[in-house]
């Protein structure tokens, strides 16, 4: 018998299957399978259960058999020969043919500067060095009684752990008054709280900089407290109604509304330090937390406790009329994306993807490709 969490399944059980352009998602898959050349590592087995030395096994094989993968005919069957899809069971209390939630993120693309100007006067900040992240059983063991449930990062004040700064004690009123002023932590100046804000949010940004040069930014790590969405904040202040919360239109609020902006952008807690990556590849996206680029539409954001880096999963999706189904690369997680049903895909770099990402909201199914070596163990 199969594992009880698994519901083995066929092909002929994924919706549109044969349809997908598989060429564009073995691509993204190849992108994890060269990281896997360079760095010889093997992604963490995670509670869904797919085997990361398995995966590891299936990257050898990408990257052997890539020249002769150019179609979609053939990344098809290279999916089916390494790969069988099995369903995760959702809680009974789920829609059963549409238990999930899939949203979308993008790629901010802003203007900045390198230092601070009456124009530039929001700064990104990198990881301050006395940022404890609490990894192991071990950091747990040495954390003071009553502390909140889930918070991974905290300091050290007198040889005690105590939780971080969060975002009001960081921002303060003016950045100048924030408890991480002067510390040199500023990597880039931005021209607003607003913009500063999503960049959070997405985790990620391509800054056009005065001189001319590009810089790009990525997530390095976090003040630890909960992630709250201000959508959730204004609709339950009655400022938003609830079929009018997007990006866009929460961007609006906060813009239209300064004396109250503060207040609610500080709702969410959680804060985001940044670092500034190079070497990056051309129409790739940013470095997500896979330690690989993200690939628009194929790189998907998951639950970082419950699925394995580099799994491909089928995505099914449901927004008013419109139903979509693709194949997607685990490669990527957010702090707002939580337990096996939940996805958020990256939809590419700019304004239009922008606009796109932050409207989508789908009703969602995810089918994982599990490695067939792993159904000798299963059995």
């Amino acid at each position: 018998m199969a594992h009880p969490a698994f519901q083995l399944l066929t092909y002929s059980d994924l919706p549109h299957w044969d349809d997908d352009t598989h060429l564009d998602a073995f691509r993204c898959f190849l992108v994890s399978a060269e990281k896997f050349r360079t760095d010889g590592k093997y992604p963490k087995t995670k509670l869904s259960g797919v085997d990361g030395k398995a995966l590891s096994g299936i990257f050898q094989r990408a990257l052997e058999d890539s020249r002769q993968i150019q179609s979609d005919a053939a990344a098809k069957g290279f999916f089916e020969k390494h790969f069988v899809p099995v369903s995760v069971p959702a809680p009974s209390e789920y829609p059963e043919e549409w238990p999930g939630l899939l949203t979308a993120y993008y790629e901010p693309v802003l203007e900045g500067s390198r230092s601070r100007s009456p124009e530039f006067s929001v700064p990104l900040l990198r990881r301050p060095s006395d940022l404890i992240e609490i990894k192991t059983d071990a950091d747990r063991a040495k954390l003071p009684q009553h502390w909140p449930e889930g918070l991974r990062f905290g300091k050290s004040v007198d040889g005690k752990i105590k939780p971080y700064f969060d975002r009001s004690e960081i921002e303060g009123k003016s950045y100048s008054q924030g408890a991480l002023a002067e510390r040199g932590l500023e990597l880039v100046w931005l021209q607003n709280r607003v913009e500063a804000f999503f960049v959070h949010i997405q985790g990620s940004a391509c800054i056009n900089l005065r001189d001319g040069t590009t810089l790009r930014v990525s997530y390095d790590g976090k003040s630890g407290h909960d992630y709250t969405p201000i959508g959730r904040v204004l609709k339950e202040r009655g400022a938003l109604a609830s079929g009018n919360i997007t990006m866009e239109s929460i961007k609006a609020w906060l813009h239209a509304n300064p004396d109250e902006q503060l207040n609610v952008l500080h709702a969410n807690r959680s804060f985001i330090f940044f670092r500034e990556e190079t070497g990056l590849t051309d129409g790739l996206g940013p470095r997500a937390a896979a330690g690989v680029q993200l690939t628009t539409g194929r790189s998907l954001a998951v639950d970082r406790l419950m699925h394995s880096f580099h799994t491909p999963i089928y995505v099914s999706s449901k927004q008013d009329d419109q139903i979509s189904h693709r194949l997607m690369i685990a490669q990527d997680t957010g702090s707002a994306i939580v337990g096996p049903h939940r996805g958020d895909y990256f939809a590419g770099s700019g304004t239009i993807a922008g606009a796109h990402a932050g409207g989508f909201c789908a009703a969602a199914h995810f089918t994982l490709l599990l490695p067939k070596t792993q159904l000798e163990t299963l059995q």
